[in-house]
């Protein structure tokens, strides 16, 4: 987040199946948590996840980390 956005109050946490392009959401909720930093992140903010590990990422930076296991 950055300082132009609002700031995040988290609520329920969300449950989605990740596609290749799209979720589908299984338990609804207003964000999900970021697998390598824990950060939460509001559901129309998430742009990045890995369909076959069924994971998100709270920007395109770790989702590349994730992927090369850059640390």
């Amino acid at each position: 987040m950055n300082r132009f956005e609002p700031k995040f109050t988290a609520g329920n946490e969300a449950q989605l199946n990740y596609q290749s392009g799209d979720y589908q959401i299984k338990v609804p909720g207003d964000f999900v948590r970021c697998a390598v930093t824990g950060k939460p992140i509001p559901l129309e903010l998430l742009r990045y996840w890995d369909a076959d590990r069924q994971e998100a990422y709270v920007s395109a930076e770790v989702a590349f980390r994730r992927q090369t296991g850059a640390t």
